[in-house]
């Protein structure tokens, strides 16, 4: 039984830009730091550093070993080894990687959100490389080109990419059923990988310090929005074998989801007649991962027992950041807290099936 940790991060670094060359070298994010000077962060003393691009600031977080129980090493894939080693003592035989500067939008520019996605990627690729499956990654494609977000999509998957990184709403407010992204949508089904929607903010237009105090409107809201568009827009149909994925939002909005979705059937009649609590996760391949602050008793009442999965956030240190969810899952487990078919699914028959590694 492989063990799949589904949401973990790395911290990008000067590194990363270095696979772009020739004019795309304008577009290098500059890393500042400002040792003196207080943080952005509220109640938090560190100094703060920030990637300078086009012009603009975005937060590049300073890490501490001991809050995130990761070291610079790991977290920056400057030591492979060191991370499958850390992975072993976790319990974890795949981790898949998500971005951390890509979690806001960086720009409405095509050419320079082309320039720096390629090179993310190139990166990661080469960085994974050596770990032999064990560090697989989520594409950061460049949606506002959507014809080479296809081409990227595929030099990704064939370098070790297991999934698409995803945003609810961006793109100049592009909801997630917006027919313009139905050609990743399209690539995606026929590579099988799946479309992973990751808490992030959509809006390029946003200062450091509204980055640092986010409207939850743009961040899990943001995530969670797709479910309801993808389901009334009934893009799951137009996609019969695409997975979508819900990353780092838990999963206590299901609930509340599927009586919205119930209600729009009963009142609006413009929703197919499945069984939302029995069907729809299954029907439209839809995944979760959970927090196992989650009440996942009540939450297997929707129908998830075949879609949860669970991740520790690795590198981060936010709400989401639990080092040994793994662990805490297979505890509920053994302890009966859920039955430990349900625990073996989220820790590993769930993702194996999501990311398609099984």
């Amino acid at each position: 039984m492989l063990v799949v940790d589904a949401d973990t991060h790395v911290d990008e670094t000067e590194a990363t830009w270095e696979h772009l060359c020739g004019a795309d070298e304008r577009f290098r994010p500059r890393s500042l730091d400002f040792a003196g000077s207080p943080s952005f962060v509220v109640d938090d003393a560190r100094p703060h550093r920030l990637w300078q691009l086009d012009g603009k600031f975005r937060l590049r977080r300073w890490r501490d070993d001991k809050r995130t129980g990761t070291t610079k090493e790991t977290r920056e894939l400057i030591d492979v080894p060191a991370r499958l080693r850390h992975m072993d003592e976790l319990g974890v035989d795949v981790q898949v990687l998500y971005t951390t500067f890509f979690l806001t939008a960086i720009t409405d520019r095509p050419e320079m959100e082309l320039a720096l996605t390629r090179a993310y990627n190139h990166w990661l690729a080469e960085r994974t490389a050596e770990s032999k499956g064990r560090l697989r990654w989520v594409a950061v494609l460049p949606l506002l080109s959507i014809d080479k977000a296809v081409e990227e999509l595929r030099f990704a998957v064939d370098h070790g990419a297991c999934g698409v990184f995803k945003m609810g709403v961006e793109c100049g407010g592009r909801a997630a059923s917006d027919p313009y992204f139905y050609p990743v949508y399209e690539e995606a089904e026929r590579l099988n990988v799946p479309i992973c929607f990751h808490t992030a903010v959509g809006d390029p237009h946003r200062d450091v310090a509204a980055s640092a105090r986010a409207n939850p409107n743009e961040l899990q809201l943001n995530a969670i929005s797709a479910f309801g568009s993808l389901v009334v827009n009934g893009v799951p149909d137009l996609f019969p074998k695409l997975r979508f994925g819900w990353i780092e939002a838990s999963s206590s909005w299901v609930p509340y989801l599927m009586h919205d979705l119930e209600a729009k059937r009963a009142r609006l009649t413009a929703l197919q007649g499945f069984d939302f609590k029995r069907d729809l996760f299954r029907e439209y391949r839809f995944y979760v991962t959970c927090d196992t602050m989650d009440d996942l008793p009540y939450i297997l009442n929707y129908g998830t027992e075949d879609a949860l999965m669970v991740g520790s956030d690795y590198s981060h240190a936010d709400q989401s950041a639990e080092l040994d969810a793994i662990q805490r899952i297979r505890q509920m487990g053994a302890d009966g807290q859920i039955p430990e078919r349900v625990a073996q699914k989220i820790v590993s028959d769930n993702p194996l099936k999501f990311y398609g590694l099984a």
